[in-house]
């Protein structure tokens, strides 16, 4: 998601210098060495590999500049690697090396655990710490006269560099590289754009071929923006497209009179001067689904194979809109919590979601999920079950509509609230049993609700 550090930074151990997402949380990876960031080895949104080296580590700000390949001296300076944690594995025949924080050898071991796989390091930059030895470069062959690009394979190690040629219209297969082992460097590809001896630049023509080779209309429209699918917003389309193929849900809903639920919500916020905003319908609605799932326990549930699952226990999630994509921070527990409680645990764990800081025990282990979508001034919505859940109810906007009350017509603030099920687990008689009791705690919340 985000670099921390740049080439040439000195970096401390345990000194964070990437921001990474996955499973719908951002964590901050720290550097299990000190030294001089020599290589970054992807770029912002590109998706790395659990294992693979994300940064290279050497001991002087030159080190990358010297480009020194695998084996031509002592190891000891570190690859950080993916999520797992794995790193780089020491060139063979690597000598001592002294200065590095960890003792020689170390480098094949994460310090997350043994046992970690150790990804391919062929083509990786790897710099030793202690006495540098003899600066060496090695450049790609020359292409024979008659190869074409197929035969001219280019080793470039960075999604970086690739980027580049592609928005600068390079044609990789003839750059020139000037990088050890026979890596194109970003200063090949800009020389080649340039029309430099590095490699020429392919030109309208090319581009255009390129263009009808293979990608789609879109892709050669000036107009046309692609937005990667990354992070958070990939997690949730995997999972709400297998919700969708998986479970047979139905959708039931009902208009209720939320005139008494105003009406207890200026009460408490009376009562309660300290909450500038006061108590938020979203946790209104929280605290009634805690007790509607206590009597209807069946959607509190989960299919595990041919058994139905309920949990003894609510951990409800809220759905929360973020700059990164929708996000369900989970309220543990909420059973134990009361509506003040429910209160403060929701609006936390939306600001984490905002910030991206939530953890990944913070968005697993619901049970039920809430959605308040009148946030965006629309009435309904047949929403998507947040599998392995079964069911998930939702709150449309608050608007003064015409109700009838004692046989006359009056403008009363009217919601609607909708409940999607999984039709395996429960028929119509429980979700609309459930959904009734919603709309009684609307409508009526002094006399149903324990505070």
């Amino acid at each position: 998601m985000r670099w921390l550090v740049s080439e040439g930074d000195v970096v401390a151990i345990d000194q964070p210098v990437v921001e990474v997402v996955t499973a719908k949380a951002s964590v901050e990876l720290p550097s299990p060495y000190a030294g001089v960031v020599v290589a970054l080895h992807h770029g912002v949104g590109d998706i790395a590999a659990v294992g693979s080296a994300l940064l290279s580590i050497g001991e002087a700000a030159d080190a990358f500049a010297a480009g020194e390949p695998a084996g031509a001296g002592p190891a000891g300076a570190g690859d950080l690697a993916g999520p797992a944690g794995a790193r780089a594995a020491e060139p063979a025949g690597a000598g001592p090396a002294s200065d590095a924080p960890e003792p020689a050898g170390a480098a094949a071991t994460p310090r997350g655990g043994p046992g970690a796989a150790e990804p391919d390091t062929s083509g990786s930059v790897l710099v030793g710490f202690g006495t540098r030895p003899e600066r060496r470069r090695r450049r790609r062959p020359a292409a024979s006269a008659g190869a074409g690009p197929e035969s001219r394979t280019s080793a470039v190690m960075s999604p970086v560099v690739r980027r580049l040629a592609r928005e600068l219209h390079v044609d990789l297969s003839a750059v020139e590289a000037s990088g050890l082992d026979g890596v194109i460097t970003r200063g090949d590809v800009e020389r080649a754009a340039s029309g430099g001896a590095s490699g020429t630049a392919s030109g309208p023509a090319n581009a255009g071929a390129a263009a009808g080779a293979g990608r789609s209309e879109s892709a050669g429209d000036p107009e046309a923006e692609r937005i990667p699918i990354r992070g958070v917003r990939r997690q949730m389309a995997e999972h709400l497209a297998q919700s969708r193929r998986e479970i047979p849900e139905a959708t039931v809903w009902v208009d209720a009179d939320a005139g008494g639920l105003l009406e207890a919500k200026r009460a408490v916020d009376l009562a309660n001067p300290d909450r500038p905003t006061g108590v938020g319908i979203t946790s209104w609605l929280a605290r009634f689904c805690v007790l509607g799932l206590q009597r209807w326990p069946l959607l509190n549930s989960r299919i595990d194979g041919d058994e139905i699952v309920v949990s003894r226990k609510v951990h409800l999630g809220i759905a929360a809109q973020t700059d990164r994509g929708l996000v369900v921070p989970v309220v543990h527990h909420a059973e134990e919590l009361s509506l003040l409680e429910l209160d403060d645990e929701i609006r936390r764990l939306a600001a984490a979601a905002r910030n991206g800081s939530l953890s990944r025990s913070q968005v697993t282990g619901g049970s039920f999920t809430l959605n308040n979508y009148g946030v965006f001034g629309v009435d309904g919505s047949a929403a998507i079950i947040n599998s392995p859940e079964v069911a998930i109810a939702g709150i449309g906007r608050i608007i003064r509509r015409p109700w009838v009350v004692d046989g006359e017509v009056r403008p009363r603030p009217v919601t609607e609230l909708t409940l999607a099920f999984d039709h395996r687990v429960c028929d119509g008689a429980v979700a609309g049993g459930f959904l009734r009791f919603l709309a009684d705690c609307v409508e009526q919340p002094v006399r149903l609700l324990t505070l």
